[in-house]
């Protein structure tokens, strides 16, 4: 009995040590684990910075949660041809890791804050050379199909987010088709506009713009000549355009009288901006919201 009661409490000690060894053992563990959670929490994440929200939003999608954005311009009711920098945005872009610009003359007041302010490392996109964009150009080109597939190739590479890419380049094609479908429908159909602002997407849809000199002085701040006002109030009363694409984001009395003579003379209307509107989900959304807006306004004409 007393043989069998020594082993028994020789079993027991070996349990204990080695219950022990296991609780120690996991205790380490665990605090090595939440060191390394602790760890990746803290990893700073990187500071973006765009000009426009378009940029922005695009740059969000491709980022995920590896990146904070900052838009400076996202005010719907915001001239963006009037926008001033002040403190605040100095600071933002003085602080950004990446900034994102259209460039060609769209957004001067970026190329300035980047000239003043330097950062070692900082990545500086400018989105007119991706598609090769120049000064003189229609500087609204985030309504060119090809611009922001190309910022998200762009910001992909910077990035390393290959699947981020994917995700968005399955979005677009949504956007892509819908061009084909209304190009296949209505190319060549003569349209008008109060400024260029959908230039871009008009010519990818085929289509035939005219009061150009008209569009690109309202443009530039500069009032129209006579002869480009009665040319354009001509096209609108003899229903020669089938549609007006209107500026809702930068108006003024000869703009707003267009529009009034628009609708008095039965021609579809389509609205546009110069920055993403609040209620669109993202850049896809946006581009299809306008090109379906686009869509009815020609089913009307016929």
């Amino acid at each position: 009995m007393n043989i069998k009661l020594i082993q028994l409490q020789k079993l027991l000690s070996k349990l204990t040590l080695t219950s022990v060894c296991l609780i120690a053992f996991l205790a380490t563990g665990c605090k090595k684990n939440e060191a390394s959670q602790s760890n990746a929490s803290s990893t700073p994440k990187v500071s973006i910075v765009a000009a426009e929200n378009f940029y922005g939003s695009v740059a969000q999608q491709i980022a995920g949660n590896s990146a904070t954005v900052t838009s400076i311009l996202d005010n719907p009711n915001q001239d963006p041809h009037e926008f001033t920098s002040d403190a605040a945005t100095a600071k933002s872009v003085a602080d950004a890791d990446i900034v994102i610009y259209s460039g060609i003359g769209y957004d001067d007041w970026m190329e300035k804050l980047l000239a003043a302010q330097s950062k070692a490392g900082r990545v500086v996109v400018r989105v007119g050379d991706l598609i090769g964009a120049t000064n003189g150009d229609n500087p609204h080109i985030w309504y060119d199909p090809r611009t922001m597939p190309a910022l998200a190739a762009k910001l992909a590479e910077i990035l390393k987010q290959p699947d981020n890419l994917a995700a968005f380049q399955k979005e677009m094609i949504a956007v892509t088709t819908k061009i084909a479908e209304i190009k296949s429908a209505h190319e060549g159909t003569t349209v008008t506009a109060t400024e260029p602002v959908f230039g871009w997407m008009a010519n990818a849809l085929g289509f035939k713009t005219i009061n150009n000199g008209f569009q690109w002085a309202v443009m530039n701040d500069t009032e129209p000549s006579f002869s480009q006002t009665a040319d354009f109030e001509k096209s609108l009363r003899d229903k020669t355009v089938k549609i007006l694409f209107y500026n809702r984001q930068v108006t003024d009395p000869t703009t707003e009288r267009m529009l009034k003579l628009a609708q008095e003379s039965g021609v579809p209307v389509v609205g546009t901006t110069e920055t993403q509107p609040p209620d669109a989900k993202d850049y896809v959304d946006w581009m299809l919201s306008e090109l379906n807006a686009t869509e009815a306004a020609l089913t009307e004409n016929h």
